[in-house]
Parts: structure tokens; sequence; C-alpha cells
């Protein structure tokens, strides 16, 4: 098992930058994989970016692509992402969440994760405006 809490969020004008961290605690997080989700307010939750539990392979959703990137480093515990050219439509709350390789989803398919499965944070607010 594996906790999660995410920092990092806040308001920033369009074409700004925000950094977000996710700190983990407990067990074999080297084996897990990670990604980071966000909830808009009145629409589903939609995966913006996962890598590989050996953080060598990451994925991008199409909207954000070219914009974000996510980083994992294992012995520090901790998933990043990096939001660069942020838009207004990124506004929303945003969560890391991870799966142990074991459940199968170390793909493009741990963008499809939602919270009825794996490990979330309690989610960070991202507002652009």
């Amino acid at each position: 098992h594996v906790q999660l809490v995410e920092s990092g969020g806040g308001s920033v004008q369009a074409g700004g930058s925000l950094r977000l961290s996710c700190s983990v605690s407990g067990n074999d997080y080297e084996k897990y994989c990670m990604g980071w989700f966000r909830h808009p307010p009145q629409k589903e939750y939609e995966g913006v970016a996962a890598i590989n539990f050996d953080g060598n392979t990451a994925y991008y959703a199409d909207s954000v692509k070219g914009r974000f990137t996510i980083s994992k480093d294992s012995e520090k515990n901790s998933l990043t992402l990096q939001m660069n050219n942020l838009q207004r439509e990124d506004s929303a709350i945003y969560y890391c969440a991870g799966v142990h390789r074991d459940y199968g989803m170390c793909s493009a398919n741990l963008l499809r994760l939602r919270p009825s499965r794996g490990y979330w944070g309690q989610g960070t607010q991202v507002t652009v405006s």
C-alpha cells in the first residue's frame, strides 16, 4: 500500500506554469505505475499523464502533450507534474494516483484509472484565469 499527498496547486494566469508534487509513503513505491488525473467542475475525470514503474516511459493525454511533463523519483518517493503554458481549460482538482505493476495497467491504459481503483491522493486545486 501507498499513501499519496499532493501539493503545489494554486492560481495562475493563462500562459503561466505550476509544478505539482506528490509525496508518497508506504512500501514498494518503485513497483508502482503512477499518474496525474484531473477533475474539472461538472465534468468527468481525465487522466493527463502517466509513467511506468521504472520512470522511463511516460504517456500523455493529447490535451496536454508538449505542455506537461511527468517524472517519478522512486528514491525520493515522489512524483511531479510540471505544467507549462497553462490554459483556462486546465482548471481542475488534480490528483496523483497509482497502481502496483502487477495490476496490469502499466501502459497508456493507466490514463483510464478512476478513483474506484488504485491509490489516490486527496487532490490539489489548480485555477487558471
